[in-house]
């Protein structure tokens, strides 16, 4: 069989900004993977992340230095075996997955022991902003059942209560991406917690969050950048009581199967999430997270554009991926 890889770096514009704790960006940087053996063509993308170390520049580098030993052996199983996790191998992975399901002709939601994906519940995010600002936001999209606010500075309360009132029907899940402190944890908590949120996603930063470990959870706290691979579950059990799944970390779906199911053994609730991506990088997440507690794979809906064959949106419903766009 004989196999060539091709890698291209893409940009897809935003719509409008997305602001978080740390930064603002108006365009995802996407890294584009091939795997063709000349009939059947695999795809995976990936975002790469500088929270990380990551550049599009890093992570094509790294692709070009193991696409050989992808094009001698492959693999899924023996991939992890050479490549950290992270972006690229998240891409390489998930297009490995697509090239397997395409030259077989075996959906990989078979593979995956997915017979009937059913469409999911996705959370809806809002930019991080002014009090009015994320009222304004929350109010244009409150017939959504689950928005994720961002967080992670001062005036949070006041972001809370503006949303909650603007979007009185909607489950909200906060998500201060390490922005909250030991001074401010456990007031933050109690105060959201009788506003009805339903969940947390890393209020502190990594290395600063034992103190989860010794206050009560009013709310469900759900790690993210603390949780990257099924390796990292056991230390997290006694500060979290959800982990936040994503393809970008774990390296690739392969790993993040081993990790969901590593993770509902040990008793976490699973959220499934994402970067700011396309359809393609979201098509593989959706099938991981068809019994998640929490999805969140709302990226193509932050674009202002998305892939010509895309995932299948309807209100707050995110539809399996046809396999035209992946698997």
């Amino acid at each position: 069989m004989n196999l060539t890889i091709d890698v291209t770096a893409e940009t897809f514009p935003i719509a409008g900004t997305f602001t978080i704790s740390r930064s603002s960006k108006t365009e995802a940087k996407i890294v584009l993977v091939k795997i063709s053996d000349g009939i059947n063509v695999g795809r995976g993308e990936c975002v790469p992340y500088a929270r990380y170390g990551e550049s599009v520049e890093s992570v094509m580098e790294e692709i070009a230095l193991v696409s050989q030993r992808i094009i001698a052996r492959p693999d899924r199983t023996n991939l992890q075996t050479f490549m950290k996790a992270g972006a690229a191998r998240n891409a390489i992975d998930c297009a490995l997955w697509d090239f397997e399901a395409k030259r077989l002709g075996i959906p990989a939601r078979n593979s995956l022991r997915v017979r009937n994906p059913h469409p999911l519940i996705t959370a809806y995010t809002l930019s991080l902003g002014t009090p009015e600002e994320m009222a304004n936001a929350a109010k244009a999209v409150s017939h959504r059942s689950l928005l994720k606010m961002k967080v992670g500075g001062e005036g949070d309360l006041e972001r809370v209560r503006a949303v909650v009132a603007s979007a009185p029907n909607s489950k909200i899940i906060l998500d201060a991406n390490e922005g909250w402190t030991e001074d401010n944890v456990v007031a933050n908590m109690e105060a959201v917690a009788l506003l009805n949120v339903a969940l947390i996603e890393q209020p502190l930063p990594v290395g600063k969050d034992a103190i989860l470990g010794k206050i009560i959870h009013p709310v469900p706290i759900c790690a993210d950048e603390s949780a990257h691979t099924s390796e990292t579950l056991a230390e997290l059990k006694s500060r979290y009581d959800a982990v936040n799944i994503k393809l970008d970390k774990t390296g690739g779906l392969t790993e993040a199967i081993k990790m969901r199911d590593q993770a509902k053994a040990l008793g976490f609730q699973i959220m499934v999430g994402c970067m700011v991506g396309t359809s393609l990088g979201m098509a593989p997440a959706v099938l991981l997270a068809q019994k998640a507690e929490f999805v969140d794979l709302d990226g193509p809906l932050l674009l202002a554009r998305d892939r010509e064959t895309a995932l299948r949106y309807e209100g707050s419903l995110v539809y399996p991926p046809e396999r035209e766009l992946w698997g």
